[in-house]
């Protein structure tokens, strides 16, 4: 007898077919790695066209994966950079799906041209892990990547020949760690974004882990080990940063002033929880506001009426399932 399925039909159908998903692309990896390993081009031939030979009888998806290798192996480089150019376009039009798909072939260029054991398929591994986290919100996936991206950079025995490249690995040791989480990883992200800061004496120039990802990071970390007091210092400095940077009035504030409020309500000080949970109603003022100037300047159907709306419905989900879980705790 076939039992009723507790999420409903539609839930359990939608979770099968990501995991079916993700579980073919990590088959796809796999393929692919054994097949990078036995068609990687020698040093000196690395620029030029090579083409693997075929197996015998193949499923649709083989073939599909190795035709995805063949075409990677016709001018590696080229299409390494065509790829990393498309990444960032396919990211600004929130085409995340896609640009996952590119990052991963990103790592099979980079395991062609430089072998599994150099630092840059380290690299472009911490990228794909970066990528599960934030694009694809899939943190298992991101791990798993990151611990191999890590333990390519742990065996690698070459030097580095620039300043450039040092940079290069140390923006690449941030993101792996970052991507890795727990407090120790974090605070080890921290140390090299800090190597970093030093290097570009001050700044970080289009580090894809900001600053202040990471303290809000050291933040959640530190509320996870119930140590509220540092909690709140990081949370303290993230709002700071934020309204340096976007104002008072941004949707990026909301959820670092509810997290500080439920800090606050952890030790007790109710005052102090409600005072902020007053400013996420001032942001939900100013976004009611901002939609009716929009739709009287701009219409109804203009993009950044609609923009401001959909932050809205974020904004109103995020907190009445914030205060609901406070609402309980109380």
């Amino acid at each position: 007898m076939l039992l009723p399925c507790p999420h409903g039909l539609p839930t359990c159908l939608n979770k099968y077919r990501l995991f079916r998903t993700e579980l073919w692309m990590d088959i796809n990896m796999s393929f692919i790695q054994t097949w990078s390993q036995q068609t990687k081009i020698p040093e000196h031939q690395r620029t030029d066209e090579s083409s693997p030979t075929s197996g015998s009888e193949e499923s649709e998806e083989d073939t599909k994966a190795k035709e995805t290798a063949i075409d990677c192996m016709s001018h590696p480089k080229e299409k390494l950079a065509q790829s990393q150019k498309k990444i960032a376009q396919l990211i600004k039009g929130k085409k995340n799906i896609e640009a996952n798909k590119e990052l991963i072939r990103c790592v099979i260029l980079s395991r062609i041209i430089f072998g599994e054991e150099h630092w840059k398929c380290a690299q472009a591994l911490a990228t794909l892990a970066y990528g599960y986290l934030t694009l694809r919100g899939l943190p298992a996936q991101a791990k798993k990547h990151a611990e191999s991206a890590k333990n390519v950079l742990l065996t690698w025995k070459g030097t580095t020949t620039s300043d450039k490249e040092e940079k290069q690995i140390l923006e690449t040791l941030v993101m792996l760690y970052y991507t890795l989480g727990a407090y120790f990883n974090l605070q080890k992200s921290e140390r090299n974004m800090k190597e970093l800061r030093k290097s570009y004496k001050g700044g970080t120039y289009g580090l894809q882990v900001s600053e202040n990802d990471l303290t809000i990071a050291l933040g959640r970390a530190s509320l996870a080990n119930c140590r509220l007091n540092l909690a709140l210092i990081y949370f303290e400095k993230a709002v700071d940063n934020v309204i340096a940077n976007k104002g008072d009035s941004t949707s990026d504030l909301v959820s670092l002033y509810q997290e500080m409020a439920q800090i606050e309500q952890l030790r007790r000080n109710h005052e102090h929880a409600i005072q902020y949970l007053h400013q996420v109603d001032a942001v939900g003022l100013y976004f009611m506001k901002s939609i009716t100037a929009y739709q009287t300047t701009l219409g109804p159907d203009d993009y950044e009426t609609l923009t401001t709306v959909e932050e809205f419905c974020k904004w109103l989900v995020q907190n009445g399932e914030k205060r609901l879980v406070m609402d309980r705790e109380a």
